[in-house]
């Protein structure tokens, strides 16, 4: 039987080693043109990272593509592909939400490719931080997840700091209950971020309401703890399981299957339009009547979609809000830039986050 398996095997075999060396000529190829990119952007002092035009190729490669390949499979080794050639143009670094195994790091890979230079940090101010002082290109900050809502501490951060958001992800997000044995044996606390403890908390009130819920900075710190004291459990998801050693107790134990959080790309250069855009903005009114219907009013004038409206209090005052709104659109579009000229008319505050590639 195994000779009848190389047999039909072999010549296959020899086909795909026929094709992978066209494609890695091709690759080759591809990657000097790359670099004669570079040295155009350089002289022209242009960014190496163009997030629209990367979005642009992997749709239009989409598009083109007949199968049996799925857009998520191209889209995937699309992203690596240009994310090595960036490489060979210039390191770029992002600061995500640390240690290693946290799932903004699984965020950022996603969304930038592995050949990026990751830097960890201890908190979501400390991202903004690091990229505002250019210890890193761009920042990768959760913003909201599917079950639990805004993560407040991200929208205060983007009203009170200079950077723009320049695209997005969302990432399904599934916890795992991991101890150092694999087992509950002689475990009496459960560590995660707060988020974490929140999206988890009807499976653990059904199967472990013995455990202590303590919240810590991240997952991975959890998991991190979780090596040192055996009498800790963490929730965390498969990056943080490998890289720390841990055993799986229980797969999955987020109460919503479907559960996703979406991460914002923050930096300091302006993204230009892709055709499948979003915007994001703050605004304020004055507490006067019929003021939302005077800040709603220019979107539906100019045929401008809202897909997210979030609201924050303001803390200058006495129930005054900032609210946080999605629009779908560019800032460079026509009937966005209407919209948005005639909003800063009325709105008593009014900072335009960024335009960017939609999430797909």
């Amino acid at each position: 039987m195994d000779d009848d398996l190389n047999s039909k095997l072999l010549p296959l075999r020899e086909r795909i080693d026929a094709i992978d060396a066209q494609l890695i000529a091709l690759l080759n190829q591809r990657a000097a043109v790359a670099l004669e990119v570079g040295e155009v952007k350089k002289h022209f002092n242009a960014p190496v990272f163009r997030p629209e035009r990367e979005m642009q190729v992997i749709q239009r490669l989409q598009d083109m593509s007949d199968g049996p390949l799925a857009d998520d499979h191209i889209s995937s080794i699309w992203r690596e592909i240009m994310a090595a050639s960036r490489a060979l143009e210039q390191t770029i670094r992002a600061a995500y939400l640390g240690p290693v195994g946290t799932y903004s790091e699984q965020a950022m890979f996603e969304y930038f490719g592995h050949s990026i230079e990751g830097l960890p940090c201890p908190s979501i101010d400390e991202v903004f931080r690091s990229v505002e002082a250019d210890a890193a290109e761009f920042g990768v900050v959760p913003v909201e997840n599917s079950a639990e809502g805004a993560v407040s501490r991200t929208l205060d951060l983007l009203l009170q700091s200079s950077l723009t958001i320049g695209g997005e992800l969302a990432l399904p997000i599934h916890h795992n209950l991991l101890t150092a044995s694999g087992n509950l044996d002689g475990v009496t606390r459960v560590c995660a971020h707060p988020q974490a403890l929140a999206q988890c908390q009807r499976w653990l009130t059904q199967n472990a309401p013995h455990l202590e819920r303590q919240a810590v900075s991240s997952n991975a710190e959890a998991a991190r703890m979780a090596v040192k004291d055996p009498t800790i459990a963490a929730i965390a998801g498969d990056r943080a399981a490998t890289h720390y050693g841990l055993g799986n107790v229980f797969s999955h134990i987020q109460d919503d299957p479907h559960n996703r959080t979406r991460f914002v790309m923050i930096g300091k250069q302006p993204t230009g339009p892709s055709g499948y855009d979003q915007t994001s903005l703050i605004v304020s009114v004055a507490n006067e009547p019929g003021a939302m219907f005077k800040l709603l009013e220019p979107l539906a004038k100019h045929g401008v979609s809202m897909t997210r409206f979030e609201s924050r209090p303001a803390r200058v005052g006495t129930w005054e809000y900032y609210f946080y709104i999605d629009l779908e659109g560019h800032r460079d579009d026509v009937w966005v830039a209407a919209a948005l000229t005639e909003l800063g008319q009325k709105a008593a505050f009014l900072k335009i986050l960024g335009s960017y590639p939609r999430a797909r």
